[in-house]
């Protein structure tokens, strides 16, 4: 990714900020269902922290399945968007912050460290994910969900039949963050999700221009080359595959 990305998915975030909790039903669900695989587990003395957090999807879910661990905790809630964070419940226990940069110093020696369909925006996916482990304390939990390699294989297939290159988001493998993650962290849970939604490739692509989630490495295509794409794309279901992966770190 270039070094410019950073700026590249702030601006589009932002601009689909007043809309992004409305209209990111996915992410909702999957932040909702993160939250219920550690919200019961122990958690040490240290600081919590929701990394990518936007407008909240995390802090939501924590709010309405415990609450009396949430009022506890408060967690920092860090964000490259400031148009997300305006958004979020918590707006008392924030911080702007470009999680390319690694986590800031007060995160170090962290009790529990979520994070909810962010990791993939990161020019370093796996690396980062590396330093999010080793930023917590012993005993401490990391709980993440992210979109991998293997999601939107109608937009790849659309792409490879019509000649037109593929401007979807280059997503992290699978197997390379359980690979990062299981040194040192010991899994308490580490599975792969699919979710489908009936959608043409018109539909998924204005869907994700409305959030902001329509940011990419890639040139932009051509009005020619769009239509081209769409005409070439699959019917049927878009799919994601998602990692959800919650581990404590080894003494």
């Amino acid at each position: 990714m270039s070094p410019g990305f950073s700026g590249h998915v702030e601006a589009r975030f932002g601009r689909g900020a007043a809309r992004y909790s409305q209209q990111a039903l996915l992410q909702r669900a999957v932040a909702w269902r993160l939250v219920h695989t550690f919200r019961s587990l122990p958690v040490p003395e240290g600081p919590w922290a929701d990394l990518g957090a936007g407008s909240g999807a995390v802090v939501e879910a924590l709010q309405r399945q415990a609450p009396r661990q949430l009022e506890q905790a408060h967690p920092l809630q860090l964000d490259l968007s400031a148009a997300l964070l305006a958004r979020n419940p918590l707006p008392g226990h924030q911080l702007l912050w470009d999680l390319n940069q690694g986590l800031p110093p007060q995160l170090e020696g962290s009790a529990l460290l979520s994070s909810s369909f962010a990791l993939q925006w990161l020019e370093r996916p796996v690396q980062q994910l590396e330093r999010w482990c080793h930023a917590l304390v012993p005993g401490g939990l990391l709980a993440l969900a992210v979109p991998t390699a293997g999601s939107f294989r109608h937009w790849h297939e659309a792409a490879e039949r019509s000649g037109v290159p593929c401007t979807a988001l280059p997503l992290p493998e699978t197997g390379s963050l359980i690979r990062a993650a299981s040194d040192p962290l010991e899994l308490h849970r580490c599975r792969r999700l699919r979710f489908s939604r009936p959608a043409s490739g018109l539909a998924l692509l204005q869907q994700m221009r409305a959030i902001g989630a329509d940011a990419t490495p890639a040139p932009r295509l051509r009005g020619a080359q769009l239509r081209r794409l769409l005409r070439h794309w699959p019917a049927g279901a878009t799919t994601w595959e998602v990692l959800l992966l919650v581990g404590r770190r080894r003494p």
